[in-house]
């Protein structure tokens, strides 16, 4: 056994010399043989890989998928735009006269009723001539009332009649006047709605350039914006529509078209449209940017999702499970597509 032992010894070491100096002599020609072997043996499994997926199977084995069922959902179609919410009053409120203010009767932010007094201006003389015109008028009357008791006695001619006539109408054209003028030293709010920032205290010097505050009407909002010439066809008065505000992420305001421009902008080719928001809770304020969601119609439609259709070439397919829960293709015809569904057009029922 030594012997045998010392033999095989031997004889490798004779078969080794060759092969290791064949090595040290030719280590880049190794080096190459080893690369073509590895390459050979990533493209054989990749050619198995393909063979199998081809015959319907995996090569590292079955597939996990996901199954839905197929329904009807509501899709809506619908054009998108931008707009900027206004009110649907607003004015900035000034005085028609120039004098001191003598009393603020609101403060910043207050919702005030249509004809509230909010600043009274300085009015003493003016009352005075008032009362001078009502003591002018009351004289006036009782001589007009003495003349025309003296006519029915025969005792005075239609003549003097006449005088006291126009001498009383003359005394409460007068009045009236003065009342007018006195009605411009009270500036009041020409409709409900939200005050703005008081800009006047009392003893401010006012003149008819200088803004007491805003008033706006927000129980209801305008909210315009644009859309391509293109849409004028589906657009029309009374037309639903969904707006929302990057201050409310959850929140949708709903709304109606309410008018169309009668021109489309020659440079941008868009046309104008005015819709009317109801914003009884006042969430909206003028100002705001809006998104838009012009409803065009409702409809309910069979759908799927986005990830079940296969693409090949110009043709749409699906994998149905059948009756013996085999997944078989399915060639589908596809139609309007939201984010993460499809419309199937036929080739599906629900």
């Amino acid at each position: 056994e030594d012997g045998i032992r010392d033999d095989l010894v031997t004889g490798v070491q004779t078969c080794a010399l060759p092969i290791l100096s064949f090595i040290k002599q030719h280590p880049l020609l190794l080096l190459f043989v080893l690369m073509v072997a590895i390459v050979a043996g990533f493209t054989f499994d990749t050619y198995q890989a393909n063979q199998a997926q081809r015959q319907g199977r995996d090569w590292g084995g079955p597939v996990q998928v996901v199954t839905d069922r197929v329904g009807m959902q509501q899709i809506v179609d619908q054009v998108e735009a931008i707009g900027t919410a206004q009110a649907n009053e607003s004015v900035s409120l000034t005085s028609k006269v120039t004098d001191t203010v003598r009393k603020v009767n609101f403060e910043d932010g207050d919702y005030v009723d249509e004809g509230t007094i909010l600043v009274e201006l300085t009015n003493s003389e003016e009352t005075a001539q008032l009362s001078e015109a009502q003591a002018t008028l009351d004289e006036a009357t009782r001589q007009y009332n003495r003349v025309k008791n003296l006519i029915d006695q025969g005792l005075a001619s239609e003549l003097q009649l006449d005088e006291e006539q126009a001498r009383m109408q003359t005394a409460t054209a007068r009045l009236e006047a003065i009342v007018a003028r006195l009605d411009d030293r009270l500036i009041r709010a020409p409709f409900s709605g939200l005050l703005g920032f008081r800009n006047v205290s009392p003893g401010t010097l006012l003149s008819p350039n200088t803004v007491v505050t805003t008033l706006d009407d927000i129980g209801q909002i305008k909210l315009d914006f644009s859309v391509p010439e293109n849409y004028l066809s589906v657009i029309s008065p009374g037309q639903e529509l969904e707006a929302r505000s990057v201050a409310y992420d959850d929140q949708v305001f709903t709304g109606q078209v309410a008018t169309i421009s009668s021109r489309v902008d020659p440079v941008t080719r868009s046309v104008t449209v005015r819709a009317l928001i109801n914003n009884e809770a006042g969430m909206l304020r003028p100002g705001m940017l809006l998104t838009v969601q012009l409803i065009r119609n409702r409809g309910e439609a069979l759908m799927v999702s986005e990830q079940a259709i296969v693409p090949v070439q110009n043709r749409h397919f699906v994998y149905k499970v059948n009756a013996e829960n085999i997944a078989e293709r399915i060639q589908v015809q596809i139609g309007r597509t939201r984010p993460g569904l499809v419309e199937v057009l036929s080739g599906l029922n629900p």
